[in-house]
């Protein structure tokens, strides 16, 4: 029983993996590609993970599987959000097709308060206009 418990986990965790490369491949930008690849990466591993600690029934593996899973849980999302958030800051642009730009009024505002900005500061991306008083 345990056997077929560990084969299914590890399908599945392959699948999500198959699935987060296929998102990084036909994903139209940086951030829909970053959204696939941490969560079905994430999500392949934890599945792989179980099914080795399933597979072993060991208290040594299990415990590292276990503390694995938490590290990536704890790690990944946080990773991915500093990565977007630095790339949104540079001014990677979105798909055509985005329909809200939640950060947009955020990042003009700052751009209007620091109108001599130094050559280290992003620049705004283009499209957009900005106040250059």
């Amino acid at each position: 029983m345990s056997e077929r418990i560990s084969v299914v986990l590890l399908v599945v965790g392959g699948l999500f993996m198959v699935l987060a490369g296929l998102g990084v491949l036909r994903l139209p930008d940086l951030f829909m590609r970053l959204q696939a690849a941490t969560k079905g990466s994430t999500l392949g591993v934890g599945c792989i993970l179980l099914g080795m600690a399933v597979h072993f029934q060991e208290l040594g593996v299990t415990t590292r599987a276990v503390l694995v899973i938490a590290f990536f849980v704890l790690t990944a999302p946080v990773a991915a959000h500093m990565i977007a958030r630095a790339a949104y800051a540079v001014g990677t642009p979105l798909w055509e097709g985005t329909l809200t730009d939640e950060l947009r009024e955020h990042r003009l505002a700052a751009s209007r308060s620091a109108p001599n900005r130094s050559p280290e500061s992003p620049t705004p991306r283009q499209g957009d206009e900005s106040d250059s008083s």
